[in-house]
């Protein structure tokens, strides 16, 4: 899926399955872009593996957040801040913070923070959260003002049992980087970014000090695992050159999507002809509606990589999202092949058939979006599109049920329901999509009977 009309800005259905995790993440937006994911999948990959933890069970999703943060909040799902991939400067330091965070998922800390403070006055997640998130961003009062508020008689119990789970999470993610042949020089050195912003901060760096921060200071943490670290075999590992190089695509691609472009141009000037800049101003030049100028830069980028999918995409996002989806075809075709129907890129393939408005591309978007919605439920955008279909052709039942798949994710129970229950009534009994809509009927059903029941 591309990143500029397709990034998803609800929470993703799936995740809401995780209660802990709703307050923290709600009030952001999730990043979804092919290419990001399957580079933050293949950087975590050995580290799971490592863990002892399956790698198909384990999500590493992105959070549209500018703040330096990373944090579990129930399940096996990490979730990193965009603003933390903006800050690293190499792949190697965001492999170590997935470590530290696959730490906390193995050692349960989540569930056992709950099961601590059941007594406590109920401290949320959200505080654990923000003791994290807030102080990386620049507001530990605020962060431990959160935890306080209402809660005093509970806040040196927390305190003291997150600061024991962190020294044990980094232990934890040093042994996951070694496990996997991974040096631990990213985790130092990430760790040495945090104290220095620390610092800059005004923050003190006594003892005294330390008492009142839900994590140890990053100087001590930095102390530890140096200790540890320089002693493994690993320590030494150069880094992987072809993960490096993707990373910093990825991050200029992130760059050029979140930034105004304005300064995506004073970050990645004309002058800079690497991949990673001219990626970034393509889509500078994009969102600042310079088509020939953003098809330019993608097109430099094709002629050094001319399969490279995700170089297509971009080249079929331009095309289509400027009023020309039937030059974008060719590429975004390529493109799905390209990585075997990428769930995300073949949405916009779909998308792309669909916006020529060729009676004869409809069969074929159909058959497109079903395969992308087969292997990720969780794409509004291609339900969106797939609903299309349906309502172009008078399948009104089927269009029904794209529209209840979509508002289920949007958390949008009532009309989910309403849709839901009009698809199964014109839906052949017993078939996969009947059987489907009694499915997103009774999802839907069920949260808003929770929803009253917390009221």
């Amino acid at each position: 899926m591309h990143l500029l009309r397709s990034f998803v800005a609800a929470l993703l259905a799936v995740f809401a399955a995780f209660a802990l995790a709703v307050q923290p993440v709600a009030a952001q937006s999730i990043l979804r872009d092919a290419e990001t994911e399957a580079l933050l999948r293949d950087m975590a990959r050995p580290l799971i593996e490592a863990s002892e933890l399956e790698p198909e069970n384990v999500e590493i999703v992105l959070i549209n957040d500018s703040s330096i943060n990373a944090f579990v909040a129930g399940g096996q799902v990490v979730y990193v801040h965009a603003g933390l991939l903006n800050a690293a400067d190499t792949a190697n330091e965001v492999q170590g913070v997935i470590a530290h965070e696959l730490g906390h998922i193995t050692a349960g800390h989540v569930v056992r923070f709950g099961e601590r403070t059941k007594g406590a006055q109920g401290i949320s997640i959200l505080s654990l959260i923000l003791g994290v998130g807030a102080a990386l961003a620049g507001a530990g009062d605020a962060a431990l003002g959160a935890i306080m508020a209402g809660q005093q008689a509970a806040t040196g119990n927390f305190l003291a049992f997150n600061r024991n789970q962190e020294a044990a999470t980094d232990q934890a993610g040093a042994r996951y980087l070694n496990g996997a042949g991974i040096s631990g020089r990213g985790m130092i050195s990430f760790f040495e970014k945090l104290r220095n912003f620390e610092i800059r901060r005004g923050y003190s760096q006594s003892d005294d000090a330390a008492y009142g921060r839900t994590h140890p200071l990053s100087g001590d943490r930095i102390q530890f695992l140096r200790d540890q670290l320089t002693k493994d075999e690993y320590w030494d590992a150069p880094d992987d050159p072809e993960l490096q190089a993707r990373f910093l695509s990825v991050q200029a691609k992130l760059y050029g999507y979140l930034a105004e472009p304005k300064r995506t141009l004073q970050q990645y000037p004309e002058s800079d002809q690497s991949t990673p800049a001219r990626y970034a101003r393509a889509y500078a030049f994009h969102k600042d509606a310079q088509v020939e100028k953003a098809l330019n830069e993608v097109n430099a980028l094709l002629a050094f990589d001319a399969q490279n999918p995700y170089f297509l995409e971009l080249k079929g996002q331009i095309l289509l999202e400027s009023g020309r989806p039937t030059e974008a075809l060719v590429p975004l075709r390529r493109a799905t092949e390209l990585t075997l129907n990428q769930p995300l890129i073949a949405g916009m393939f779909g998308h792309a058939l669909i916006a020529t408005e060729e009676e004869a591309n409809y069969e074929e978007a159909e058959r497109v979006l079903r395969a992308a919605v087969a292997k990720d439920r969780f794409n509004p955008f291609a339900w969106y599109q797939l609903g299309v279909v349906y309502a172009h052709r008078g399948d009104i039942p089927r269009a029904k049920l794209a529209s209840a798949e979509q508002q289920i994710m949007r958390r949008n129970y009532p009309e989910a329901l309403r849709n839901a229950n009009d698809a199964e009534a014109g839906l052949p009994v017993g078939s996969p999509d009947w059987i489907r809509a009694q499915d997103v009927g009774l999802q839907a059903r069920a949260e808003l009977e929770a929803l009253r029941d917390s009221r």
